[in-house]
């Protein structure tokens, strides 16, 4: 079951590859346009992502503050970081996706490259075993095809079929190409593959190159994929954390150990599988890295832009809210105080006036002619008298 849910995941992949191949005549730049094509097609999500792991560093400050107010309090704080994600629009998973997605790429294209003729030209396996009968029938050394006996040299069979080496494949479509091309013209839908990149066999392991070093290019070359697909790769890790930075925490202490680890499992990836996935690891990280660095300026000025509106629209709210109490203070103010006639009104103003009168009257010593206070309490009409 697995096996055939693999191969259908491989159909669409192998066709892409065979398109570039078809194009270009190099397995090296097929691989290349390939990954290229990929990250194109993932770009949306990877750019969702992105911008919900941007989002998540900015709010980290907040999501502090709930942790260490509810500590006591699990239920509590999951209540709050919910209610803070959703009010964020941050969605905490969104940001692990898409590093994940190069992993199952890369099994399929190992698939791709390991089985060129059921999963990259998708012969039947029929048609497969039927070409191996042939150059067993042509007289061909099938020892690094199929398994054969050690005393009689003869194909080891299971169920009627020879039973193929892990790159029998590979090396089946090899002798073709350069033994008999003829041969694989007659054949409906076979594909004579050259898969010289730079003057490298990119079906080779590159820990070949240890095992039979020699100092030519052939050899340096298919040393240097591993070493380039980790330094790539840590690149990437690199500016993927300083873009990224988090608070000191268990987390990020596990996300920079992720920073160290990734470039040495993509060495020991490129190390012991063929040469032609060391091209896809360096072509997807140097790609992720453009992408990284762009989405990172793109993101940066957006979510700004985006903080200075949610601001402005809070400020803009509570404005308005203020007016809108103010406003309501008032009409229950007015609604308190009882109306009053037009008789009652004349009565108050005539009230108001003889009161006022009354505050700005004075006795007769302080008068002088009409001039209320002309004189003041210390006046006596005989000061300057002889």
């Amino acid at each position: 079951m697995f096996s055939t849910i693999g191969y259908v995941i491989c159909i669409p992949f192998a066709w892409l590859v065979r398109l570039f191949y078809t194009l270009t005549g190099s397995y090296g730049v097929a691989i290349i346009l390939f990954t290229l094509v990929l990250k194109l097609i993932l770009l949306p999500l990877q750019m969702k992502s992105k911008k919900s792991m941007m989002r998540m560093n900015r709010m980290s400050g907040k999501m502090q503050e709930i942790q260490k107010k509810y500590a006591k309090n699990q239920a509590k704080m999951n209540e709050e970081m919910q209610k803070l994600y959703a009010e964020e629009g941050v969605n905490p998973m969104g940001g692990c996706l898409w590093t994940m997605l190069p992993l199952p790429i890369l099994i399929a294209l190992y698939s791709i490259i390991r089985q060129p003729v059921t999963h990259f030209m998708m012969l039947s396996e029929e048609t497969m075993y039927s070409i191996v009968n042939h150059l067993a029938d042509a007289g061909v050394a099938m020892g690094n095809i199929v398994k054969v006996a050690e005393d009689t040299g003869a194909m080891v069979l299971k169920d009627g079929l020879p039973q193929m080496l892990p790159y029998g494949q590979i090396n089946l479509v090899k002798e073709i190409t350069a033994q008999m091309p003829d041969y694989g013209a007659t054949i409906d839908g076979w594909i004579n593959m050259n898969y010289n990149f730079l003057g490298l066999d990119l079906t080779s392991n590159p820990s070949t190159g240890f095992t039979n070093f020699h100092l030519e290019w052939a050899c340096i070359g298919l040393i240097l994929i591993p070493v380039l697909a980790g330094l790539s790769q840590f690149a990437l890790s690199f500016v993927t954390m300083k873009q990224n930075p988090q608070q000191e925490s268990a987390a990020a202490r596990s996300t920079r150990s992720m920073m160290y680890m990734m470039p040495l499992f993509s060495v020991y990836i490129a190390f012991i599988m063929p040469a032609a996935l060391g091209i896809y690891w360096i072509a997807q990280s140097v790609i992720s890295l453009v992408q990284e660095v762009v989405m990172g300026k793109f993101f940066t000025k957006k979510l700004e832009e985006e903080e200075n509106a949610r601001y402005e629209a809070r400020q803009a709210d509570r404005q308005r809210r203020m007016e809108e109490a103010k406003l309501l203070q008032e009409q229950r103010k007015q609604q308190a105080e009882p109306k009053q006639t037009l008789k009652e009104k004349r009565k108050a103003a005539q009230e108001a006036k003889a009161l006022k009168a009354q505050k700005s009257s004075t006795n007769e010593a302080g008068r002088v002619g009409d001039r209320p206070y002309a004189r003041g309490r210390s006046y006596r009409a005989d000061r300057y008298d002889d």
